[in-house]
């Protein structure tokens, strides 16, 4: 991503990464495509730690599909965070019903980069199949 700092990690220290700390700590999804990964998502508890799609397949509706996935595992909300300065995620996430919740300078995160915190809440119908409103419009 553009807007974070450059930071140069070998590939033995992401795939370590990957399997001692992703793949232990999250529910993930994986996109196969001609057998090759071509992105993941990762969920903990209800968050979305990481949504990953290669960019040479970026727009060919993958992360939607790890999207739709990751929403169909959580029952009460998902919630994830993405740098301010991200515009494509979070364009990304809003039209598939994300909402900001929180703002953040970002002194909370690795990158020391601002952010913010979107929820997505399932829809629930009542009884006549009109839509459920959340009790505290979280």
């Amino acid at each position: 991503m553009p807007c974070l700092p450059a930071q140069t990690y070998t590939p033995g220290e992401v795939t370590g990464w990957i399997s001692e700390v992703v793949l232990r700590t999250c529910r993930t999804t994986v996109a196969v495509r001609r057998r090759e990964v071509v992105g993941y998502a990762a969920l903990d508890g209800d968050v979305l730690e990481h949504l990953y799609v290669r960019a040479d397949v970026l727009r060919q509706g993958i992360g939607t599909l790890l999207l739709d996935e990751i929403k169909t595992l959580s029952s009460e909300r998902v919630s994830l965070r993405v740098f301010a300065q991200n515009t494509e995620a979070r364009a990304f996430y809003e039209r598939h019903g994300f909402a900001v919740v929180r703002a953040s300078d970002g002194s909370d995160n690795m990158e020391r980069l601002p952010d913010l915190t979107l929820h997505w809440i399932p829809v629930r119908e009542n009884r006549s199949g009109k839509p459920l409103l959340p009790e505290n419009g979280a």
